[in-house]
């Protein structure tokens, strides 16, 4: 999608954005936004530019009372939302993507100025986003009422029905603002639940424009609720009583508490966790195509995604060349600020994030991990890695078993597909795979031997609204997207009467 007004597409108008549209200091509950208040417990929480570590704007986190607030308001409306017609539902829907769409570089500018990625990356975030709210609206339109069911038994009828789950906790992570919340969100809406959402203090500012789009478009009151939060607020939704259902994406370990936390009163729950996810690169595969893929699998986003294919696996007869092509092109990456038409990679989100690839990159060189490219934090103001490869590395090197979420790619040679597939399959998260190969047939096959819930074969790593999105072992819990994320927020219903 083109931005309407390229104009707008810089700092200084995204710095404007904050100034006259985004509410700092508040949350949004029933339907209008509530300030918090300052007190000894509650303190000021910088937000950060990452392309030059300076704070943009401060605003007070929500606390606990906050919650109280949105879980009543929510709690108040589902009986009237979860009884509207499919027909209101998406039309809300498209109206928050229409309303998206109007404000389409400011939101995209938002996100480059607190998350630090490219313009390019921003613009495809911002469009997945409305596009995603488009498919529910549209995909809740076409499911039936009420549809037969089949049984051998006589003298009766089996009909099934939806209804939603109840009243949502929605946790969303700070690597791709807007796109895991309409992940979220829209099915949730779709399916006729409410929801109490907490976007990632670190990249409020583009999180925080929906609350002036919910209201902008007459969403009824206490439907959506949008807590700016940390921890503190994420437990507390995710062991209120009233909650019936919670929806994390982020790190393992956090994943591992909010599952405890719902436990108490046995709530429904998916989990988006970490990823591991191999490329691998057959001995037929094009040498320049295949660079261009394992480039975009690990650099897009500064590497700060789930699905990054961070373990190269290629075929021992190509690996000298590759690796040669590997080099110059990731060499020649323009890294810089978001806002600069020509990067192609810019920051880490933060200086904790930074920290954390600087602590892999020690391991590497603690163990003596051979450096391809890379390998060093760039000295220039913000939070800026370089992109980073090792070749042949062991199995055992915690840089291939562990998730880095950054721009560092470890790699290994295969004699065989055999071989490869039990290389790729080597790790406890199932996320995501890649596949680079002439022989389309061959890859398929390899595509059903790899424990993935999502593989790209001789493509750029394109999630579309259509295809369910989750993984298998410690990759989490359940399905996003796809006709699988409208039914992770609803429950079948069966009714049997006479024939």
């Amino acid at each position: 999608m083109e931005t309407t007004n390229s104009l707008s597409l810089t700092r200084a108008a995204a710095q404007q954005s904050i100034k006259n549209e985004v509410r700092l200091n508040a949350a949004y509950i029933d339907g209008d936004w509530v300030m918090v208040e300052a007190s000894e417990s509650v303190s000021n929480h910088a937000l950060y530019d990452p392309n030059t570590g300076e704070v943009i704007a401060t605003t007070r986190l929500c606390h606990s009372a906050q919650v109280e607030m949105a879980v009543t308001a929510a709690a108040r409306a589902y009986p009237s939302w979860s009884q509207t017609s499919v027909g209101t539902r998406a039309r809300y829907l498209q109206a928050i993507a229409d309303t998206m769409e109007q404000q389409f570089d400011k939101l995209v500018a938002l996100s480059v100025l607190n998350n630090g990625k490219p313009i390019a990356e921003a613009t495809i975030d911002v469009g997945d986003a409305i596009a995603c709210y488009r498919y529910y609206a549209n995909l809740i339109i076409e499911q039936e009422t009420w549809s037969k069911i089949s049984t051998d038994e006589t003298g009766i009828r089996l009909l099934k029905t939806y209804a939603p789950v109840g009243i949502c906790a929605l946790i969303v992570p700070w690597n791709f603002p807007m796109v895991t919340t309409a992940w979220k969100l829209a099915p949730a809406l779709a399916a006729g639940c409410t929801v109490i959402l907490k976007p990632s203090e670190v990249t409020l500012l583009p999180e925080l424009m929906l609350g002036n789009i919910l209201s902008a478009i007459q969403l009824p009151k206490g439907v959506v609720n949008i807590l700016p939060g940390a921890a503190e607020v994420g437990a507390a939704m995710t062991s209120h009583p009233l909650i019936d259902k919670v929806s994390f994406t982020g790190s393992n370990s956090v994943g591992e508490k909010v599952m405890r936390q719902a436990a108490a009163g046995i709530k429904d729950i998916s989990l988006e966790l970490g990823g591991k996810s191999a490329i691998v690169v057959c001995a037929d595969a094009d040498i320049d195509y295949a660079c261009d893929l394992i480039i975009g699998g690990i650099f897009t986003n500064a590497g700060q995604i789930c699905s990054a294919t961070s373990r190269l696996l290629v075929h021992q007869d190509i690996a000298e060349s590759l690796f040669a092509v590997l080099k110059t092109k990731t060499e020649t990456l323009k890294i810089g600020d978001g806002f600069a038409a020509n990067t192609q990679m810019g920051p880490l989100v933060s200086a904790q994030q930074l920290a954390q690839v600087k602590k892999y990159i020690d391991i590497a060189t603690e163990g003596n991990l051979h450096c391809l490219t890379g390998g060093t934090l760039l000295a220039r103001q913000g939070y800026f890695a370089a992109p980073t490869i090792y070749t042949e590395v062991p199995a055992t090197s915690r840089l291939w078993t562990e998730e880095v979420f950054g721009p560092v790619l470890v790699s290994a040679t295969f004699a065989d597909n055999a071989q490869a597939i039990a290389l790729a399959n080597d790790s406890k998260y199932a996320l995501a795979a890649s596949i680079v190969s002439a022989d389309e047939h061959a890859a398929l096959e390899m595509a059903r031997h790899i424990r993935a819930g999502h593989i790209w074969v001789n493509e750029q790593q394109i999630v579309v609204p259509e295809a369910g999105w989750g993984g298998f072992k410690q990759s989490g819990i359940g399905r996003e997207l796809g006709t699988d994320g409208l039914s992770a927020y609803q429950k079948s219903k069966h009714v049997l009467l006479p024939s």
